[in-house]
C-alpha cells in the first residue's frame, strides 16, 4: 500500500491495518509529506502532489521554491520498492489512470503490478474482512453486522460536516460558502461531543470504523484545522468528551504508531503555497502531549 502519514484518508487505512494486525501481510511505502512537482523534468507540467522520499537527495522547498529547507526523507518514509517511481502519479500512469487525481492511499497489487483500490472507505473494509486468515487480530471487527446501520448512519453525516467539512471551511472561496460550512461543522462537532459524553465510542461500547474515520479528523483539528482552515469555533482540547475520546483511541494497540504529528503539520502548512506562501509551520498547542496524558 502506498500511503502518507499526513493524509487523513490514508491514515484511516493505516489504523485499520494496525488494529487488525496486518503489518506482515500488507507492506506500506510512505511518501514524503511535502508536495512537489510530479514531473519536474517537464517545464510546462505544473501538477503538484505526493512524491517518494529520496534519502540521498537534496533538501526540499515547497512547490514555488520557498520554505524549508525540508529533509528529503524521514525515518519512516521510503523509496518506491516495487517500480522505483518518483511520484504517486507515476504509479497511476503505469496502471493506465491519467485522470489527474493522483491520491493516496493506493492499494497496489505487486503480482499484477496495478491498482486494486484508491478509496479509503473501501480499503478499510477490505482490511477488516478480506484478510482475516492472515490477521494477527481476526477477532477485531470494525464493521460488525449488528452495528452496520449505526455505523453507516454516523458516516453519512460525519463525512460531509466534519471529515470533509474542515476542507469546505478552509478552501471556501466566499464568505457565504465559509459561513455555511462553519455552521454545519460547529453543529456536527457539538453533536459528536454530546454523544461521547455518555459512551466511549460512537455506536456505544464497540470501537468501529466510524470511530476510525472521526479520530483522524479530531487529532488534526487543533493543530491544523483551527489555524489553517479557520475552524476556530471549537477546539478538541477544550471539549472534555472529545479529548478523552482521542486519548482512549490513541492508547489502543496499533494506533499511536500511525500518528506522526511532525509529518501531518509539515504536509498541511508546506504543501499549499497559495494558503501559506513561505511554508512557515506554526508551533501549535502540542496536541500530541495532551492525548498522551492519562
Amino acid at each position: 500500500m502506498i500511503t502518507a502519514m499526513a493524509c487523513p484518508w490514508a491514515h484511516r487505512t493505516m489504523i485499520a491495518r494496525g488494529v487488525k494486525g496486518l503489518e506482515d501481510v500488507i507492506s506500506v511505502s510512505i511518501v514524503h509529506p511535502v508536495w512537489q512537482r510530479t514531473k519536474p523534468e517537464i517545464p510546462n507540467d505544473n501538477h503538484c502532489g505526493w512524491v517518494f522520499a529520496n534519502p540521498d537527495g537534496p533538501p526540499l522547498r515547497n512547490t514555488t521554491g520557498l520554505g524549508g529547507p525540508f529533509p528529503p526523507a524521514f525515518p519512516n518514509t521510503t523509496v518506491d520498492p516495487i517500480n522505483n517511481s518518483f511520484s504517486v502519479r507515476d504509479l497511476y500512469e503505469l496502471a493506465g489512470d491519467k485522470d489527474g487525481k493522483y491520491t493516496v492511499p493506493l492499494l497496489w497489487d505487486k503480482t499484477l503490478n496495478t491498482i486494486v483500490s484508491n478509496e479509503s472507505a473501501e480499503i478499510i473494509r477490505m482490511f477488516n474482512g478480506s484478510f482475516n486468515k492472515f490477521a494477527k487480530n481476526p477477532e477485531i471487527n470494525l464493521h460488525p453486522k449488528e452495528l452496520s446501520s449505526k455505523i453507516d448512519h454516523f458516516n453519512s453525516w460525519i463525512y460531509p460536516t466534519l471529515n470533509n467539512g474542515v476542507y469546505k471551511c478552509g478552501l471556501a472561496i466566499s464568505q457565504t460558502a465559509y459561513d455555511e460550512a462553519i455552521d454545519l461543522l460547529t453543529s456536527a462537532f457539538d453533536r459528536v461531543a454530546s454523544i461521547l459524553q455518555n459512551q466511549p465510542f460512537l455506536t456505544g461500547d464497540t470501537f468501529t470504523e466510524a470511530d476510525v474515520r472521526l479520530f483522524v479528523t479530531l487529532i488534526r483539528f487543533d493543530e491544523i484545522y483551527v489555524i489553517y482552515f479557520k475552524t476556530n469555533t471549537r477546539s478538541v482540547a477544550h471539549t472534555p468528551s472529545l479529548l478523552d475520546y482521542c486519548r482512549r483511541i490513541y492508547k489502543m494497540p496499533g494506533i499511536s504508531e500511525t500518528c506522526d504529528f511532525e509529518q501531518i503539520k509539515m504536509h498541511y502548512f508546506c504543501s499549499h503555497p497559495s494558503l501559506n506562501k513561505l511554508s512557515i509551520i506554526p508551533r501549535g498547542p502540542n496536541f500530541k502531549s495532551l492525548i498522551e496524558k492519562s
